[in-house]
Order: C-alpha cells, then structure tokens, then sequence
C-alpha cells in the first residue's frame, strides 16, 4: 500500500487516534469518503464527456 510497511501503517494510525480522538476517527473517515467518492465521480463523468465528444 503506498510502499509502506504495517509498522509504518500503525504509527500513521496511531498518530491520528492521538490527533482526533477515538469519537471523530469515524467522521474523519467518513467524510474522507464521500470525498473520495466525488472526486472519483467526477473524474469519470469527464472520461464520459470526453468520449462522447471523441465520438461526434
């Protein structure tokens, strides 16, 4: 994943339980998410525009 090792997963994992606490890692999560998802969104509804302009 990314060229890291478990050990340097758990540090990360570690230090964000530190940072936000074990009661926001969740909306942190989940919010990370939905980002994720619309920008992944986005990025195939530009492949999908660029195609159907490629194609008239």
């Amino acid at each position: 994943m990314f060229g890291l090792g478990w050990a340097e997963v758990a540090v990360i994992g570690f230090v964000a339980l530190l940072v936000f606490g074990p009661k926001k890692i969740p909306e942190v999560g989940s919010a990370l998410g939905k980002t994720l998802r619309g920008f992944k969104d986005e990025i195939n509804n530009y492949s999908s525009e660029e195609t159907d302009e490629q194609q008239k």
